[in-house]
Order: C-alpha cells, then structure tokens, then sequence
C-alpha cells in the first residue's frame, strides 16, 4: 500500500507543474479583442453545426425506438401490462381493507384516520384477497385500549359538570348588575366616608 500512494503522488505532481505555466501564460498576454471573437465566432459556429446535426438526428432516433418497441417480443408487452395490472390490482385491495378498517373504526373512533394509519393493512388480506373482519375488529379493540384519547367522546352531558354552588353566586356575596344599584351602593359609601 504505501508504494501505491508514493507511485499515485509522483503522478499529481507533474499534473500540477504542467497547469502552472499555462495559467502565468494567459495571464500575461495582452487581451486582443480580434482573437477572442474569432473564438466567440468559432463555438458559434460549431454549435450551430451540432444544433442542426441533432435536428437531423432526432427523427432517426425516434425511428429506431420505434423499431426496438416493435421487435420486442408479445411476451414482454403482455408481462409489462401483467405488471401494471397486478399493481392496480394491489391498489385496490389496499384501498377496499383501508375503507373496511375506517368503517369498523368509526364506531368507536373520533377519527378513523387514525385507526387506519396506525394498523398493518396488508396483514388482513389472504392470499385470495378476501379482507380478515374479525382480525380488524379484534386489533382495533387492542389499539383502543392503547390509545385511549383516540376514542370518540362518549354522548350525553359533558363532565365535570358546572356547579353553581361555586364562585360568588353561591355564597351570598353576590353584587348587583343593575347600574342604578351600584351607583347607589358607590354614592352611599362616598357619602358614609369608607
């Protein structure tokens, strides 16, 4: 190994005194106006020469996919359209057991989102594609139970109940809202010196 790098240094080093010269070179030379649009004309030039070439090109590169996409064989076309339907297929099926979960889930779910987010939906689908009712209802039960805050708000009066025992209104010190009295109550105290 440490023959390699030596041998790897010794390579970059001629590389780096080689580009040196160059750059000090272009640097001292005087800029010529002339020169430079020569060469600006030149790669005009020669990439207008290579857009033509590619419009040329371009046909002929169509006619050949063409011709590959014809050669291929009936049996790689009906695989690839096996593939796409497979794929819709399992889309579907994903879809149908996703729906089935929500529905199971919004009896007892405040959303059912997230009763389908959080289960393994493929897990309750057989080999025949038929979607597994009692293992959904059996894990939706258990994800209930870890979840509890999921669960819809239960029907009826909410708790804790409002108490009017408690606050002012329940003890007697009740002031008034009527202004006439609270104007009374502060003249009177105004009045007394308090």
């Amino acid at each position: 190994m440490p023959e390699e790098t030596q041998t790897e240094q010794q390579v970059e080093e001629p590389q780096e005194t080689a580009t040196a010269p160059e750059a000090e070179v272009t640097e001292e030379e005087p800029f010529d106006r002339a020169r430079a649009e020569a060469k600006i004309r030149k790669a005009n030039s020669e990439a207008k020469s290579l857009r033509e070439r590619l419009k040329e090109l371009e046909p002929l590169a169509k006619k050949a996919k063409e011709l590959e996409d014809a050669q291929k064989s009936d049996a790689e076309r009906l695989q690839g359209q096996l593939t796409a339907a497979e794929e819709r297929a399992a889309k579907a099926v994903r879809t149908a057991v996703a729906s089935k979960v929500e529905a199971l889930a919004s009896v007892e779910f405040a959303d059912p989102e997230d009763a389908a987010g959080a289960l393994d939906l493929a897990a309750y689908v057989d080999d025949d594609g038929a979607i597994d009712t009692d293992g959904i209802k059996r894990d939706l039960a258990e994800l209930l139970k870890r979840k509890p805050h999921w669960a819809k708000a239960p029907d009826g009066p909410r708790s804790p109940r409002p108490d009017r025992t408690q606050g002012s209104s329940g003890n007697g010190n009740r002031t008034s809202s009527d202004p006439a009295q609270i104007f009374a109550g502060l003249m009177d105290k105004a009045l007394k010196g308090r």
